[in-house]
């Protein structure tokens, strides 16, 4: 069993920048993939970043491809997402999750944390 939290979220304005933090706790594998995705309201959810956690290879989405970098932070079981660039488009609830497949095999979720990109 794992818990995840997130915190960060917060209101920028277009092109400021943001980062998460998502801090984990209880099981963890070293298998694992912690990702980070995103759901505007009525929109489906969106796997934005991911990060293996033994390797510590990196993935990201076409729309957030050199905005938003994803690393491990040097408090232990922390994962943080650096968002820069900020655009409205990127105002949404963002989650970090955990599990073995990354987008599809995440098995535990963080309660989100809100973003608004607004002037």
């Amino acid at each position: 069993e794992a818990q995840l939290a997130e915190s960060g979220g917060g209101l920028v304005q277009p092109g400021g920048s943001l980062t998460l933090s998502c801090a984990a706790s209880g099981y963890i594998s070293r298998n694992y993939y912690i990702g980070w995705f995103r759901q505007v309201q009525g929109k489906e959810r969106e796997g934005v970043a991911a990060i293996q956690i033994d390797s510590g290879s990196t993935s990201y989405s076409d729309s957030v491809k050199g905005r938003f970098t994803i690393a491990r932070d040097t408090a232990k079981n922390t994962w943080s997402l650096a968002m820069n660039s900020l655009e409205p488009e990127d105002t949404a609830s963002y989650y970090c999750a955990m599990g073995l497949y990354y987008p599809r095999g995440m098995q535990w979720w963080g309660e989100g944390t809100r973003v608004t990109v607004s002037s």
